[in-house]
């Protein structure tokens, strides 16, 4: 079995559409923090009215692996991806036209 026989699941694609996006929030959080904790740093991005922003900008690199997953024939994975990546979208709407 190959490795993209291997992976080419939807839930590959589930997974790591889900890890991306907290992993980019974790480095933009390492560099942007300016020496506040966790707590004092998503309070101030949602003191400035930028939540919807923050969370578009860490799916973003989701397209990464979509392409990635779609150029290695692994449709099952990069279906997986899209899925993740809509959910990402319905929730940045929610946020934004909710709240």
């Amino acid at each position: 079995m190959s490795f993209s026989e291997k992976f080419n699941k939807v839930q590959t694609g589930l997974i790591s559409g889900l890890m991306l996006p907290f992993i980019v929030g974790s480095i933009i959080f390492c560099f942007s923090s300016g020496g506040y904790s966790l707590h004092s740093y998503l309070a101030r991005i949602a003191d400035s009215d930028i939540i919807t922003h923050s969370i578009s900008l860490c799916v973003f690199p989701n397209i990464v692996i979509f392409l990635m997953f779609n150029r290695l024939d692994m449709l099952r994975a990069s279906r997986g991806v899209l899925m993740v990546t809509i959910i990402w979208a319905i929730v940045v709407f929610g946020i934004k036209f909710l709240l």
